[in-house]
Formats: structure tokens, sequence, C-alpha cells
């Protein structure tokens, strides 16, 4: 590697699996310091076990964040800037995929819960990773998790592609207020990655599946995530800011329709409830009440 984040702290939300923790990987490569914030703690101690086999451990922190909790953010900034003197990148990603189910179904507090997670934790990290840059007084990047389902119908449950679709909005405004700070806001849409919260364990089911949907012969993977983070953390993309970066393997060019075809994923038969991903928190599942009477 290249060792062109020498120098940099970055934090990452999500980063103890998935493509938080390709990030996470890649920036250490590239010469950062980074602090792994996430829900699950057991997953943050195989996250670091597994640095430490790759020699990277030793710029590399973990601590447990609820990322919708406001003092939970807090005192994972103030990590980075206690052990490793600063905040130069800001990767808000962590996630799950929320409340599922049709739309005349679906509770209250899973709506809730899904809007907490990506958006709340969205918004609170921006906010005080921002006045973490600002204070500094030497810029920074600060990139957000969104994705396809944000862009269009069809491309994930009602829930999850309102919340990401306010964090690509939230981005751009964001982008627009900090620029003369020197802050950039960019977001990242994946596309299908064979990630933990993805596939549940069935990654070949999967990937089985998503041929059908997928233009590129390739599933996508979490190091191509990090690829783009590191591309957004770095000075290449210095001209880069209130960006939605599509990575998808062609999906969205083709038009996703992914949800609501009954092809994939979409609503399970006959239930409703919420994907707390892999927060180490059980899913909330009920049977789907009757069907609405219509006239």
């Amino acid at each position: 590697m290249s060792g062109r984040l020498q120098g940099k702290v970055s934090v990452i939300t999500g980063g103890a699996s998935g493509m938080g923790l390709a990030t996470a990987k890649r920036y250490l490569e590239e010469g950062a310091k980074v602090v792994i914030g996430d829900l699950n703690s057991a997953s943050g101690d195989t996250a670091m076990g597994q640095l430490a086999e790759a020699g990277l451990a030793a710029n590399a922190r973990f601590i447990q964040v609820d990322v919708a909790k406001e003092a939970d953010i807090e005192a994972m900034i103030a990590l980075a800037v206690s052990q490793f003197g600063g905040l130069d990148i800001l990767f808000n990603n962590a996630g799950v995929g929320g409340a599922f189910g049709a739309i005349t179904d679906v509770h209250v507090d899973d709506w809730d819960y899904t809007f907490d997670v990506l958006v709340r934790g969205v918004f609170l990290g921006v906010k005080h990773g921002a006045k973490q840059m600002i204070a500094q007084g030497r810029g920074g990047s600060i990139i957000n998790t969104a994705s396809i389902a944000g862009l269009s119908g069809g491309g994930g449950p009602i829930a999850y592609s309102a919340a990401k679709a306010a964090v690509i909005n939230l981005t751009r405004a964001a982008a627009i207020e900090l620029a003369k700070n020197h802050i950039r806001v960019n977001a990242i849409c994946p596309g299908p990655i064979l990630t933990p919260l993805m596939h549940g364990g069935r990654p070949e089911a999967v990937t089985h599946t998503m041929k059908d949907f997928l233009p590129w012969p390739d599933m996508g993977q979490p190091e191509h995530i990090a690829g783009a983070a590191f591309f957004l953390a770095s000075d290449d993309s210095v001209f880069v800011t209130g960006d939605a970066l599509i990575v998808d393997g062609g999906v969205e060019a083709a038009g996703p329709g992914i949800f609501g075809s009954g092809r994939f994923g979409g609503v399970p038969a006959g239930y409703v409830g919420a994907n707390r991903g892999t927060t180490g928190e059980g899913a909330v599942i009920r049977q789907r009440p009757e069907k609405v009477q219509r006239d």
C-alpha cells in the first residue's frame, strides 16, 4: 500500500464487520490511525483480533457505540482525540436493515428504530465530527453510507429507502454548510454487497439470487466499498463534496426493482418487523395482521 493516509486519524461506525471493517483495514494499511465504533462488542473483539493477526492493531482502538445516543458519539470522537490527537476522517457507516413489511403493517416503533440508526446516527456523527474538525482548523472528510435504495423506489424496504434518501440529502446540505471550513461531506451508495447484514450467513444463496439483478458478473465485496471510502478520504477527492458515489456493479443503471418484485428480499410473506443487522440484538418479527379491507 502507498501509505497515503499517513498521519490521518479516522473514526468508523459500524466498523466491526462488513464494509466498516474492510475500510478500517484499508485505512490502517494506508497509514491512518483508526477508532472503530460498533454496538456489537463481541464483533469488536473479533475485529481487533483480526487486526492484531494482520499486524494492524497498534494503531486501532475499539469502543462500543450506539450511534443513536449523542453521548456515545461524543465519547467516540473524544477517544480519537485523546488516543491519536484529533480527527481527519469520519465514516458514518453503521447500519441495519430496519423495518420491513407492507406500509400498512409497519409498526411505528420499528420505523423509528430504523431512522434512529440510519439517519439520527449520521446526523450525530456529522454534528460532532464537524465540531472537532472546525476546532482543529485543518479541514477533513466526512463520509456517510447511504444506498442505491435512497435513489429510487424498488431498491429496498420502504423505511430503509426513506432513511437512505434522507442520508443523501443530509450529506448534500452539510456539504454546502461545511465547505467554508474545508470539510468535505460525501455519501457512498452501495448496491448488493456481500456483508453479514445482507447475506445473514447465507452468501451462496444471495449470490445465486442476485445474478438476475446484477449486470456486473461478480458480487460486490466489502473491499469495493473500502476502495471508495479510501478515495473519499484521500487528497484525490479534495474537490469532491456533496456527492453520492454509487458503487453497485451497475444495478442502479439497470433499474434496481429488487424490493416489491417478489424476486429477491422484500417483505417476508406473512411477517412484519425490523432487521437489526449485525448489532447483536435479535430481529423483531411479528405475524402480519389480516389484510387491510378494501372497498
